[in-house]
Formats: C-alpha cells, structure tokens, sequence
C-alpha cells in the first residue's frame, strides 16, 4: 500500500533570507525606548532576544563599563579581541588584567591569516601607507569571519566619541555583509561623565595609557595623543582622512567600503 503524501517528510530547506530585518532594528528600538541600559542587556543575553551573541571589544579606554555590565549579567558571553599584531603592550597587559578581575570566561582573540600578512604585509609597515589596507586585514576580515557564527554583537560606540557616531541606535543591521545580524551598542546614549561616574561607582581599573593623554586607543603606530577639548578620536589615523577603522562602516550597494575606506590590495 502506498504511503499518504501526508506523511512524506518535508524536505529541509535552508533558510538564506537575513537573520534580522531594518522592521526588526526598529521594533527593538521601540521596545526598549526609555529602558536603562541594564534592562536592554538582560533581556537580550537571558531572553535570547538576539540569539547567539557576542561582544566586540577593543580593551581600550572605556571598554571596562560595557565589559563589567556584560560579565556581572552572564561572564560567559564570547568576548571577541582583535589581536592585530600592532596594539600597546600596555593594552595587552590590560586585557589580560580586566579579564581576570570580571570573571570574564571567554575572552577570544582574533588574528589575521599568516598567509594574507605575508602576502600583503610582508614588512609589518602597511600601517604607513595603506591603513585602510592594514585595517582590512589585521580587523576587518578576522572580525568578519568570526561574526559569521553569531546572530549579534554588541559593540562600546558611543555617541559623544565622533561626529560619525553621533545618530546612531542603539539597534542598528550589520551591513557588513548580507547576514542580517544586529549590531547592539547599549552605550550609544551614555556621556562622558556618566563613563567616567561607572568607573569610580564599580572602581573600575583605567587603561594605563588614559593618564598619558590617549582618551582613544587603537593600534600603537595609528594612535596619537590628544590635546585638551579636541574630538577624543582626533587622535587615531592622524594625518589621514579617516575616523573608522571599518569595522563599523556600512557597505555601498555594491558590497564595496566607502571612499576613505577602501583598501588597497
């Protein structure tokens, strides 16, 4: 007797369309319009509202408030660092430190391919010529690929930092590629002060170089110090114009960096 088409299995498919949607950003946004910053983070980490997630941080100047508020809710969210080969020695001593003093339990380092700075940067001096070039590889692509198994990042960009951060949501797509992640930056609407009242509140340790005059911290050869009143990011890429290091910046229609972006390869 024939089996009923009713009980034939359906065939898997994969589902190709994006993870998240502009509708979605914007529905996020609206459902914690006027809840604090812890409120949002519990709710994204407990309720999984975001799915899998993971944090971006650099270690740098302000990373410890988005690091602690993270680890006191659940240490075990992945922590994903860009080791590109070129940060402070004080930044990696930093990273190290903080780590252990949070209970932060799965602290990831991200490297470049070996092949490709071989290939592209056999000197270690493309940060000289090329930065975007040097960005590409050292943080654009490790990021991207590690990314790639997460649902959501969140990220420490706030909107005081750089005029080109300063309209940002807190819930935002990824443009980076076509997967359709969130990008959650639960710090966007804080100020400078009340960055600087959660560090003394929760006695935060500061990164070493904060005292030195680096309000922002990149790799070493990219960062300079910063004269009072300037734009705390003045200081990274002097010289050159460039504010991102382009992790952050959005494609054009056809998949490429912007203009001021685009590395030479």
């Amino acid at each position: 007797m024939n089996k009923p088409v009713t009980d034939i299995r359906a065939v898997d498919r994969i589902d190709t369309g994006p993870r998240f949607t502009e509708h979605d950003a914007v529905r996020l946004n609206n459902l914690f319009r006027g809840a604090s910053t812890e409120e949002m983070l519990e709710a994204v980490i407990m309720d999984g509202l975001a799915g899998d997630v993971a944090t971006v941080s650099s270690f740098g100047a302000e990373s410890a408030v988005l690091l602690h508020l993270i680890g006191s809710i659940d240490p075990s969210v992945p922590v994903l660092f860009l080791e590109t080969g070129k940060h402070f020695a004080e930044t990696l001593a930093y990273r190290d430190d903080l780590a252990e003093r949070l209970g932060l339990t799965n602290l990831i380092n991200l490297y470049p391919e070996v092949e490709e700075l071989q290939t592209k940067d056999e000197t270690g001096l493309r940060w000289s010529y090329d930065p975007d070039g040097c960005c590409e590889i050292r943080k654009v692509k490790p990021l991207a690929k590690a990314l790639a198994g997460y649902d959501a990042s969140f990220t420490g960009r706030k909107s005081f930092q750089s005029a080109t951060r300063a309209n940002l949501p807190r819930f935002e797509i990824d443009t980076s590629d076509a997967q359709g992640r969130l990008k959650i930056n639960p710090l966007i609407d804080w100020d400078a002060s009340q960055i600087a009242a959660y560090f003394v509140m929760h006695d935060l340790p500061q990164h070493p170089l904060v005292a030195q005059g680096y309000p922002s911290i990149g790799c070493s050869p990219c960062t300079n110090k910063v004269a009072p009143g300037e734009d705390p990011r003045s200081g990274r890429w002097k010289g050159w114009d460039k504010t991102e290091c382009g992790i952050h910046t959005p494609l054009t229609e056809d998949g490429e960096l912007p203009p001021g972006y685009e590395p030479f390869l």
